[in-house]
C-alpha cells in the first residue's frame, strides 16, 4: 500500500456527483464513538463508560471501552490498554490480543487495527468460539491502516493518509478475501461498513459520505455521495435505516432519508 501525502483538496471533489439531504434528529447523551449492528447500538463516551440504547434510553453498561462494536459476531470492544474484549453472557470476557479499534461487523468474523497500523481479522470458527485461554489465530493483513471496517462481502480501511482502501472476496472462513488492496478515489479520517453492505465515511472536514453502488458484484461500488447533516462530524455508523452520527462535540444525531430523496 503506497503512502502519499494527503491531497486536502481533491479529497472527494472528483467522486462526490451530488448531495443527499437527510432528516436529523439531536438525541440524549454524548459520546465520542458509536456503532450500529444487526439491531443494537453500542457506544462509549469521553470517559470510556460503555452504553447500549434500549428503545429511546441509553442504558449504562459494566465496564470500560475506548472503542465498541456490535454485528453478526456479537459484542466486541477494546480498552485504554488495548486488551480485546468480547461480551459473552452479558460479561465482558478478555481475549488474546492488542487491538486500537475492532470491527464486528463482519460475517460472523471480527477484524481490527493495532497501535503499529497492522491490520489483522479472525475468520468466523474462532470468532464464534473463542475462549478467553484460547490462542488467537489471527491473520495479518498487507499494508497499515488506522481503521478499518467489514460488512458482508467485504472490508474497508484508511490509512494514515486518509487514503481508502477496499478489500474484496471476504468471507466466513477466509476474511483475508483477495488480500489485495484496492484504493478507492478519495480520503477519509475514518469509515464503517453496515450489515447489510453499506458504506459511509468522514472525513478530515468532518462531512459525510455514503458509497453507492455497492453490491456483492460490486463492492468497490460506484460513486461517492456527501450527505447534508449540520454540523462537523466525527464518527458514523448505520444499521435498519437509521445513521447514527457523532458530532465533533459528542452530540449525538440519529439520521432518517428524507422520503423525496428515496430511490425507486
Amino acid at each position: 500500500m503506497p503512502a502519499i501525502m494527503k491531497a486536502s483538496l481533491i479529497f472527494l471533489a472528483l467522486s462526490v456527483a451530488s448531495s443527499l439531504a437527510l432528516d436529523c434528529t439531536i438525541i440524549d447523551g454524548s459520546l465520542k464513538q458509536i456503532d450500529a449492528g444487526a439491531g443494537q447500538v453500542f457506544g462509549v463516551n469521553s470517559g470510556n463508560s460503555i452504553f447500549v440504547r434500549y428503545g429511546n434510553n441509553w442504558v449504562k453498561v459494566p465496564g470500560a471501552l475506548k472503542h465498541v462494536s456490535v454485528g453478526p459476531s456479537g459484542v466486541w470492544g477494546v480498552n485504554g490498554n488495548n486488551y480485546i474484549y468480547k461480551m459473552v453472557g452479558g460479561n465482558w470476557q478478555q481475549t488474546q490480543g492488542l487491538l486500537k479499534q475492532i470491527d464486528a461487523g463482519g460475517d460472523e468474523f471480527i477484524a481490527g487495527v493495532n497501535m503499529n497500523g497492522n491490520t489483522y481479522c479472525l475468520n468466523r470458527d474462532p470468532t464464534m468460539t473463542v475462549h478467553s485461554t484460547d490462542p488467537i489465530p489471527w491473520n495479518l493483513l498487507p499494508g497499515a491502516l488506522k481503521y478499518y471496517s467489514c460488512g458482508p462481502y467485504s472490508c474497508w480501511g484508511v490509512n494514515s493518509a486518509d487514503q481508502i482502501y477496499v478489500m474484496k472476496g471476504v468471507t466466513p472462513s477466509s476474511c483475508m478475501g483477495s488480500n489485495t488492496w484496492q484504493n478507492i478515489p478519495g480520503a477519509l479520517s475514518m469509515i464503517e461498513v453496515s450489515t447489510d453492505g453499506s458504506v459511509y465515511g468522514v472525513n478530515d472536514a468532518g462531512n459525510v459520505y455514503r458509497r453507492d453502488g455497492t453490491t456483492a458484484s460490486n463492492p468497490a461500488g460506484t460513486v461517492w455521495i456527501q450527505l447534508n447533516i449540520s454540523g462537523k462530524s466525527k464518527h458514523v455508523s448505520y444499521d435498519l435505516g437509521v445513521l447514527w452520527v457523532i458530532r465533533q462535540d459528542n452530540s449525538i444525531q440519529a439520521c432518517h432519508q428524507t422520503p423525496q430523496n428515496k430511490k425507486k
